[in-house]
């Protein structure tokens, strides 16, 4: 192997994170597409491709693994542009992705997943899809306001913080039913990240 492998799942916003960030670096990578209930995801596990159990999973060259999208982010953007040196501004940008993990992730992902895939429509009952709604708006407002006076999350640039806030934040609305209406600043923000040179959208594939 002479050059990293990405393993994802094409429909997932944590994997287009990682293709989103490849692509604006233009770096040359293999893509293996993993998506939900195909043979080639149960595949992938069964050949231990992801050792979590959960893509996306980078392969290096030397055999080396990562996990995590948000890992990989900061392994790929480590000495580019996308990571600021400052010790401050790299620990707010810190912060924002873990904000998206721990809190956007969990709310915007899922409201998604459960309108999304058929399998988890079971799931998607009237009270959990409006506390959903109701506790996404509320993220979503707090990220509106984390960008006021500035066109990115942490300062005049954007960083791997803004792509991970951006992969499941573009999709909010047509995937998740949010109302993006309400969110003036975010909806100018993803105009600006769409904007980018390289940009890639979600059903963009290598």
């Amino acid at each position: 192997m002479t050059r990293m492998t990405l393993y994802s799942m094409p429909s997932s916003g944590n994997s287009y994170k990682v293709r989103l960030l490849l692509a604006l670096l233009g770096r040359d990578y293999a893509h293996v597409p993993c998506e939900a209930g195909t043979p080639a995801l149960a595949q992938a596990k069964a050949d231990g491709k992801a050792p979590l159990g959960k893509f996306p999973v980078l392969h290096l060259p030397d055999g080396r693994v990562l996990n995590e999208s948000d890992a990989i982010l900061w392994y790929l953007g480590a000495g580019t542009d996308w990571v600021p040196a400052e010790p401050f501004a790299q620990a707010q940008m810190l912060a924002w992705m873990f904000f998206e993990q721990n809190r956007h992730e969990p709310v915007i992902a899922v409201r998604a997943a459960l309108r999304c895939y058929p399998e988890r429509a079971h799931l998607a009952t009237p009270e959990r899809m409006a506390a959903l709604l109701e506790e996404g708006h509320g993220l979503l407002a707090l990220m509106e306001d984390g960008l006021a006076g500035q066109d990115w999350f942490c300062g005049a640039r954007p960083t791997i913080a803004d792509i991970a806030l951006y992969g499941y934040t573009c999709t909010a609305d047509t995937r998740g039913g949010f109302d993006m209406t309400r969110f003036p600043g975010l909806q100018a923000w993803c105009a600006r990240m769409a904007a980018l040179p390289g940009y890639v959208a979600l059903d963009h594939q290598p």
